[in-house]
């Protein structure tokens, strides 16, 4: 896949992504908008400029590999996917319809690009784990990148997930969170607290970053420091916005599993596209 380095070019593709997701939601009727545009700028950072890929070759042994441990954000991965050319952009208007390759939570036996089948929360990291521990076993160079929604921490698999790549010292593995404090039930902190988060992931072996989720550069400089750490795998704490965005979504519990109606639906998409044509 031919990347970008541009930081405006990244910003432009997040948007895209960004109206894709709203577009194929409203169209559904149903989705997962709030998690998936949070995590908009680390997807468009991660498709286009991090990792190594071959649209045209899905099941290319060294390609690096991604996986949506947080299955609901679906149509991130979607537009993702269909924006570097697994398919055609036309097919995500066919999200969550009969028949459709493009169900409501990715299964990888019906569409390229999906590596794993998600959707169940907290197993994502496991499967990461095996397949970065695969890769060192048969001496491959690939990456494996795993996006984790901060409510999915609550899972204790994650967590014995973490203590086994530390102590396999998967440093070809990165656990990105997508800390935007709200789950389907509210605040992540009266849910189940999770802070001191950095000082958790620490206490397990992990390298840790802290990011602005939404800074571009600051996810470049992010990618940059987690390949220079050798013996450890890393994560990066990427603090975001649930629904960032559309201004009537961003940080909104009530938008982590619900489309918006025709109106609501007009109005985002004229927010992005105004940020798209600057």
């Amino acid at each position: 896949m031919e990347k970008i380095s541009q930081i405006d070019q990244l910003k432009k593709k997040a948007e895209e992504i960004r109206y894709d997701i709203i577009s194929m939601i409203g169209e559904a009727g149903s989705g997962h908008p709030g998690g998936s545009l949070s995590a908009a700028d680390i997807g468009a950072m991660l498709f286009f400029n991090e990792m190594n890929y071959d649209p045209q070759n899905p099941k290319w042994q060294d390609r690096d590999r991604f996986i949506l441990s947080k299955g609901h954000a679906a149509p991130l991965l979607y537009a993702l996917l269909a924006n570097t050319g697994y398919f055609e952009k036309n097919e995500l208007k066919t999200l969550r319809k009969y028949k459709s390759r493009l169900q409501g939570h990715p299964a990888s036996y019906m569409l390229p690009g999906v590596e794993v089948s998600t959707g169940s929360l907290g197993q994502g990291l496991s499967i990461s784990c095996g397949i970065a521990l695969a890769g060192k076993m048969d001496n491959k160079k690939y990456r494996v990148f795993t996006l984790l929604g901060d409510g999915e921490l609550d899972e204790g698999q994650v967590w014995e997930a973490a203590m086994f790549a530390a102590h396999k010292k998967l440093d070809n593995l990165c656990a990105i969170v997508d800390r935007n404090h709200l789950q389907i039930d509210g605040d992540t902190e009266k849910v189940m607290a999770l802070e001191p988060l950095k000082a958790k992931w620490d206490a397990f072996g992990w390298h840790t970053i802290l990011i602005d989720g939404h800074d571009i550069t600051g996810i470049l400089h992010a990618f940059e420091e987690l390949n220079s750490i050798k013996n450890k795998p890393t994560v990066i704490l990427a603090k975001t916005v649930k629904g960032k965005g559309v201004s009537f979504m961003e940080n909104k519990a009530g938008w982590h599993g619900k489309a918006p109606n025709q109106d609501e639906l007009e109005l985002a998409l004229k927010e992005i596209k105004a940020r798209m044509d600057t």
